[in-house]
């Protein structure tokens, strides 16, 4: 069994991997702006900053809802919370568009975890672009969530595939699995669970929660 803390080390990893790019290009940016006297450079140093600053910010907002405790929210969390985030994330890639389709109003914070999660699954997968669906509804003391990935060519490592079902092996566990790991562990502790298939051009992910 991976200890709380191997995890924790595990999604730390993801997120400074996935923070790395843009936050060397903003010391990328600086270094440029330091030796440039063109104003039209420097003005375009200054957008590229604007936008690595931008991104940046995105990518921590969403992880520290994604991963963490969140703790400026209670036990519900108005659903315009994970739509924000996730537009963030898929605003740094235009071949991708967003298809936000959940009606509540507020989703318990475990399934916006999880949410989160599916969310960014799927958009790795759309590695030349396509459309990245999110639904979630309450329905009979439960509630459903469901992401789909479709594309002209969707790239789904089979290793997150187990993560997300629990058959990976502990010692195959990596940054990269980590966050599968996590809702699986998060959706059985709660009594629920996850679930996806896989087609040449649609990675499609759901799960199940107790709702309260």
């Amino acid at each position: 069994m991976t200890s709380s803390t191997d995890l924790a080390a595990l999604l730390c990893s993801r997120l400074c991997h996935d923070l790395l790019s843009p936050i060397g290009a903003l010391s990328n940016g600086l270094e440029l702006l330091a030796d440039e006297k063109d104003p039209d450079m420097r003005q375009r140093c200054f957008e590229l900053l604007e936008q690595s600053a931008r991104i940046s910010a995105d990518k921590l907002k969403f992880f520290r809802l994604a991963f963490g405790a969140a703790g400026g929210f209670g036990e519900a969390v108005p659903a315009r919370e994970p739509q924000a985030l996730i537009e963030g994330l898929v605003a740094g890639n235009e071949r991708v568009a967003l298809e936000w389709a959940v009606a509540e109003a507020t989703l318990p914070k475990p399934a916006v975890k999880v949410l989160l999660n599916l969310a960014a699954i799927g958009l790795d997968a759309l590695i030349r672009g396509g459309t990245l669906s999110i639904g979630a509804e309450a329905r009979g003391g439960a509630i459903e969530l469901a992401v789909r990935a479709g594309g002209p060519r969707v790239a789904f490592d089979a290793t997150i595939g187990k993560a997300l079902d629990g058959s990976l092996a502990q010692h195959e566990l990596t940054g990269r699995t980590a966050p599968a790991h996590m809702i699986h562990l998060l959706a059985e502790e709660l009594g629920g669970g996850v679930q996806y298939a896989l087609s040449p051009d649609a990675l499609v992910m759901g799960a199940v929660l107790p709702n309260g």
